[in-house]
């Protein structure tokens, strides 16, 4: 019967205990290329032995071995793996919840935050937003027009009224 790299290779278990361990402590440049020659050195270059074995993700464990055999790093831009904001998508569409939202918006009465507090809900702005012309699809959901205002400074709060005074009876 064919022996599996692992047992030809007289990698135990403690020994797959002790490498992923280590490799959990090497920063991230840096651990691409130990996963790499780990996998070059023990697994004789099998990824996805590397991936039953140690739980790696095999696209990671071949980045550092070509990483590894080349002695070029790559650059990892995780800025540019999120999603684009609804703002960065279309930016007038701030300036148009800026126009609804601002006259409706108190300051904290002790003035104690910079937030503004308003007494208008998400979808009452995105209601708005169609009646003023913007299309269905180029409009945000409410959810998301509610995660903008709160991103924004807007809090949903109730706006202070006036508390009405109440008549005493007159005093002889």
């Amino acid at each position: 019967m064919k022996k599996s790299v692992v047992e030809r290779n007289g990698v135990s278990k403690d020994m797959i205990d002790l490498l992923s361990r280590t490799v959990a402590l090497v920063p991230w440049p840096g651990r691409r290329k130990v996963m790499g020659d780990i996998v070059v050195t023990l697994l004789d270059g099998k990824v996805r032995v590397a991936e039953d074995v140690f739980g790696w993700s095999r696209q990671t464990v071949e980045l550092g071995m070509n990483e590894l055999r080349t002695g070029i790093s790559c650059l990892n831009d995780l800025s540019k793996r999120r999603p684009p904001k609804v703002e960065e998508k279309q930016p007038g569409l701030l300036a148009a919840i800026r126009r609804l939202v601002d006259p409706t918006t108190e300051a904290d009465s002790q003035l104690r935050t910079a937030l503004g507090y308003t007494n208008v809900t998400a979808k009452a702005v995105h209601q708005a937003l169609a009646e003023e012309g913007w299309a269905e699809e180029d409009l945000p959901t409410v959810r998301t027009l509610s995660n903008l205002l709160n991103r924004h400074g807007y809090r949903r709060r109730r706006v202070a009224k006036k508390k009405v005074q109440k008549k005493r009876p007159k005093q002889i």
